[in-house]
């Protein structure tokens, strides 16, 4: 009974001063919406980066060559280049059961024309099991085959943005496209993937023999994509990859000319780094929450020398000091509630706006949590105001003007 007509007291003094109550849950409205806002925007960078690298496939490995230069020194003489017969090796599934395939990659900047539009990108020779092993399907046309590898047909699948840049009002396939002056014909378009680093979309991809015999000439590879057979494996095929690399590259832990990443630690390691940002961010909206709270501080502390003698005159006719405390406590509580409800719906409005290309996605954790902190702010800040008050003696308070 006594919280009952404590919180209608309290209820009673917040709706007798109106404009100062909502300008006291401005502080917390805006301290709310900055760590619900900042969180959300902070997770939804970190989904547009998992997205981008989960797009590309959890199990999927790149070997690379290793710099043999170091701050202009040589500190591995004896470098090997990745071949072909390396990817070759590596398709084992003798030596290499826990890879499913493997596809080299040979990288080279180009200038694609067609008509009178021209495009700078990237050619990639390769297989066509690049296509399965990189999770790059297509959404027009169809893929190159071994066949066309063999044959070392001048035939392409591009990227969405190169084909935006080069037919934007018109169908790419069929059409030729000429890359630093080499003919290709266009016979699919990549599926759009999105990317949070490079952009996977800006390329165009042809058999490995067709790239060698018109463009860059016999070599070495670029790369070698190398697919796990399950996200499970991936760890053991990585294993696999480096025995095999080790053995025909000559090399051990510690002289290896070759280095390879593992797109699941890679996406662990984003998730760690971005899981920090976040936080981060979620703590500057908590600033906002602090000085909030001191601002309920301050307008109670107004509010009780205001109604002094109101108090003396509660004291008088028997209110104790518990209820005086508690209808203090509560209207601070009740402002600071108020102000986080105002709070929510700022954010759940601004969460709908996509700035720089992330789409904010609200935390329920976050909400939850600005909830729970608004309370206990309430009751924190309002909690020396409430002990002023309810130390008050009644006649000290009744003389007071």
């Amino acid at each position: 009974m006594i919280f009952i007509e404590a919180l209608r007291s309290g209820w009673q003094a917040i709706l007798a001063n109106r404009l100062r109550s909502i300008l006291t849950t401005l502080g917390i409205m805006i301290g709310v919406a900055a760590v619900i806002i900042l969180v959300a925007f902070g997770q939804g960078a970190s989904n547009s980066v998992t997205s981008s690298i989960q797009s590309l496939g959890s199990n999927l490995l790149y070997v690379t060559p290793e710099n043999p230069n170091r701050d202009g020194e040589i500190v591995n003489p004896s470098v090997q280049e990745l071949t072909v017969d390396d990817a070759i090796a590596l398709n084992d599934p003798v030596r290499a059961p826990d890879i499913a395939g493997a596809a080299p990659e040979r990288r080279t900047a180009v200038t694609c024309t067609s008509e009178d539009r021209s495009h700078s990108t990237q050619i990639v020779g390769t297989w066509p099991s690049f296509f399965s092993i990189n999770n790059s399907p297509v959404s027009a046309g169809a893929y190159f085959s071994n066949a066309d590898e063999l044959s070392a047909r001048r035939i392409t699948v591009i990227g969405s943005t190169v084909a935006e840049s080069l037919f934007p009002e018109s169908d790419p396939l069929g059409r030729q496209i000429a890359c630093n002056g080499v003919p290709f014909t266009v016979v699919g378009v990549q599926a759009e993937k999105g990317g949070a680093f490079a952009n996977p979309d800006d390329v165009v991809i042809a058999p490995l023999s067709a790239v060698e015999n018109s463009i860059t000439g016999y070599g070495e590879v670029s790369a070698i994509s190398v697919q796990a057979s399950s996200s499970e494996t991936t760890d053991e095929a990585e294993e696999q990859a480096i025995a095999i690399l080790d053995e025909r590259h000559g090399t051990t832990e510690g002289t290896r000319d070759f280095e390879v990443f593992n797109q699941a630690s890679l996406l662990d390691t984003a998730n760690t780094a971005l899981g920090i940002f976040t936080a981060l961010l979620g703590a500057v909206g908590a600033i906002s929450l602090l000085v909030g709270g001191i601002g309920i501080t301050n307008i109670m502390l107004v509010s009780v020398t205001e109604r002094t003698r109101e108090i003396g005159i509660r004291k008088a006719i028997g209110a104790s000091r518990r209820f005086i405390l508690l209808q203090f406590l509560l209207e601070a509580t009740v402002l600071s509630l108020f102000g986080a409800t105002a709070g929510l719906g700022l954010a759940l409005l601004v969460a709908q706006v996509e700035i720089a290309g992330i789409s904010p996605s609200v935390v329920p954790v976050s909400v939850v949590g600005a909830y729970v902190i608004s309370v206990a702010i309430g009751l924190f800040f309002g909690s020396y105001p409430a002990k002023r008050a309810a130390s008050l003696r009644p006649i000290e308070a009744l003389r007071h003007e």
